[in-house]
């Protein structure tokens, strides 16, 4: 039965929010993927986290993209069945969100301490281990740091007063043996590595917030339309 009046608003209402959640969970996605390809660099400091992170958006985003067509294929075919299903599933969304958004604030301290960790223990194989070379080397020059918490973290690694040429402002050849303070990088690398994941979580909170209102919005449309298509068989 055709929705008629204030329910055919509702209707296109509903399509519209849950063509815009769709199209959210394509951002998701993309951002997911991109997140990934960046956290992949440091994987070796950030643990499982690095990777974890980047995988559960992707997912999030898949599960958004479906349920956005769900949505609007309820909305067009007026299906109180799928309709119903839709904001099923948009309420248990909205409660996953609500809880890795808490999961998240309690564990901020717990993922600063794990990057520190396995950066410090990592430290001492930058001789020795030439992956671990390249990844420290690759860190510092993409991040303007050295060592873990300072420069000075080197001296116990290298010769006291030397440092990764990867610490130098100018890299060049020796740039890092014997070096001057004022042509090296000198705040640790952890703290830089830190804000760089909290900012990418602050981006990923702003657009799950986004996403929470246009779902709200959604669930607030989908039980308008529900009880207008329930009326409609009713009068019938």
């Amino acid at each position: 039965m055709a929705a008629e009046g204030g329910s055919k608003v509702i209707k296109y209402l509903m399509f519209f929010f849950n063509f815009i959640f769709f199209v959210c969970g394509l951002v998701v996605i993309i951002g997911g993927a991109l997140v990934l390809t960046q956290y992949s660099e440091y994987v070796d400091f950030t643990g499982s986290m690095g990777n974890a992170i980047p995988i559960v958006l992707i997912i999030i985003g898949v599960f958004i993209l479906m349920t956005g067509f769900l949505g609007c294929c309820g909305a067009i075919k007026e299906n109180y069945c799928m309709i119903c299903t839709y904001a099923f599933i948009i309420v248990v969304i909205l409660l996953l969100e609500l809880g890795g958004g808490i999961a998240g604030y309690v564990l901020r301290d717990d993922i600063e301490d794990a990057v520190r960790k396995n950066m410090e223990d990592l430290m001492p194989k930058y001789i020795s281990n030439n992956n671990t070379k390249n990844v420290f080397d690759k860190m510092q020059e993409e991040l303007k740091c050295c060592g873990t918490n300072n420069y000075t973290d080197w001296a116990s690694i290298l010769s006291t007063g030397n440092v990764p040429d990867s610490c130098c402002k100018t890299e060049t050849a020796g740039c890092g043996t014997a070096f001057k303070t004022a042509d090296i990088n000198t705040e640790g690398c952890v703290d830089l590595l830190n804000k760089l994941l909290v900012d990418n979580i602050v981006l990923i909170a702003g657009i799950a917030v986004a996403v929470a209102v246009i779902q709200i919005f959604g669930v607030v449309c989908s039980c308008c339309l529900m009880r207008a298509i329930k009326s409609e068989y009713e009068v019938v």
